[in-house]
């Protein structure tokens, strides 16, 4: 008996080509197949003792793009940001070779705007022809509801701003356990990194994400995703969550206070976060400690009344607390400096900025999280950081060792209030657990 042939057969439909489709696929991988045979016959008459088995293998070469479509169909990508990402290290990822581009981002000043505000977590739609040119590269504009395109017309290289119409939120629901790791955990369920990163951000004020963590541990969370014609370009808020460390329950709810700030607090009512950011940032590490150092530029000891976090030149950097704007501006060895006045004597000031957010100016009202400048090195800095203060009454303490204060509780009719609004969600985390939630009343 002759051993059936095994093969790969794609096919491209006849009229794919005049359907107007949304996105144009440029690349169809099919994996490597192992086609087993085993033969046996049977002969009238012959013995029935077992007879021996033979394996035949064979391989099956990869199908390539160029072997189904031919060289010329273009790749689309969307990617999403990752924290501390460039323009550099997303074209590098993406497999884009295209000087032309990089030369127009830097010379636009709305597109050197739009890089930097990348956010980790948003999307970047890139359409790419097989040897690393673009053809289309959409940005995301942090904060707004647009987007910043460049293509590669007939006539050369244009930009164009779009609004988003389209995007509409849906709520999604997940739940994972640790077995190595958050990031491992919240990977294998398929939540965004920037979900992962708020999620840590959240319950950081209870647990050590670097020492806590077990083996078994759990977390379910219910958050926000924004689509656009049916694809995800970015996430929203975390409505609530629930983390379970060697047994123990840590949740939380999204609530919306009386004077319309957004902070999430226990279901009993208890506001979880701190009244005030010991990081105002995402970074990668302290580099230089509150009290006296050699100055790296005047060589001599003096006293650093702050903490210097070190990260990548246009990092965000968020108000660490609700407050009002004293000062924006240049300040002497500061460089571009903002100071926030908060209630009860507190201010806090971020110094070294690359340049501050749109239209941040002295008087305006900000809120905890809320955008004010990106991380630089001006003024007296040897390398790109933020240097951070916390002060009381003008004086600065160690933002890493101060007694921070917390978000007051909720009482009387704002705790009935909230406990009625924020039902729904406990619900949704209840359903995640398997668990019955008895009614409010």
């Amino acid at each position: 008996m002759q051993a059936p042939e095994n093969g790969i057969l794609a096919e491209l439909p006849g009229d794919h080509a005049g359907r107007r489709r949304p996105w144009v696929v440029g690349a169809v991988v099919a994996t490597s197949l192992l086609g087993v045979v085993a033969a046996t016959a049977m002969v009238p008459g012959a013995s029935q003792s077992p007879r021996e088995l033979q394996s035949v293998v064979e391989a099956l070469g990869t199908l390539t793009p160029e072997r189904i479509t031919g060289p010329t169909l273009p790749f689309v990508f969307d990617e999403r940001i990752q924290p501390g990402d460039t323009i550099h290290s997303i074209f590098r990822r993406l497999g884009i070779n295209d000087e032309e581009v990089l030369g127009f981002l830097t010379e636009h000043d709305e597109a050197r705007a739009v890089l930097r505000q990348l956010r980790a977590g948003r999307s970047v739609l890139a359409l790419i022809q097989p040897d690393g040119r673009l053809l289309s590269l959409t940005l995301p504009v942090a904060k707004a509801e647009s987007r910043f395109t460049i293509e590669r017309t007939p006539q050369g290289l244009r930009a164009r701003s779009d609004a988003v119409t389209a995007t509409h939120k849906l709520v999604e629901m997940r739940s994972g356990t640790i077995r190595h790791s958050l990031f491992a955990a919240t990977d294998e369920v398929g939540v965004p990194d920037s979900v992962a990163t708020k999620l840590a951000e959240i319950f950081g004020t209870q647990l050590d994400f670097t020492s806590d963590l077990r083996q078994g541990d759990r977390f379910s969370v219910v958050y926000e995703t924004l689509h656009d014609q049916g694809l995800a370009v970015s996430t929203g808020r975390i409505l609530a969550a629930e983390f379970v460390n060697r047994g123990k329950k840590y949740a939380v709810v999204l609530h919306r206070d009386a004077d319309g700030t957004f902070a999430y607090y226990s279901p009993d009512g208890r506001g979880l976060n701190h009244a005030y950011l010991r990081y105002p940032l995402e970074f990668t590490r302290i580099s230089s400690s509150f009290g006296r150092r050699l100055h790296p530029i005047r060589r001599s000891w003096r006293s650093h009344n702050g903490v210097d976090f070190a990260a990548p030149t246009g990092t965000p950097v968020k108000a660490a607390s609700d407050g009002t704007v004293s000062f924006v501006g240049r300040q002497n060895g500061y460089g571009n400096i903002v100071i926030v006045q908060h209630r009860d004597r507190y201010s806090t000031a971020y110094a070294h900025l690359n340049g501050f957010a749109r239209g941040l100016g002295k008087g305006d009202r900000v809120h905890q999280g809320d955008l004010i400048g990106f991380v630089g090195m001006t003024g007296w800095a040897t390398g790109p950081h933020l240097h951070y203060e916390i002060r009381i009454n003008n004086v600065a303490h160690d933002p890493m060792r101060i007694a921070l204060p917390t978000v007051k509780p909720l009482e009387g009719k704002a705790l009935s209030a909230f406990k009625i609004q924020t039902s729904g969600m406990l619900e949704r985390l209840a359903l995640l657990n398997h668990t019955v939630v008895a009614d409010a009343d």
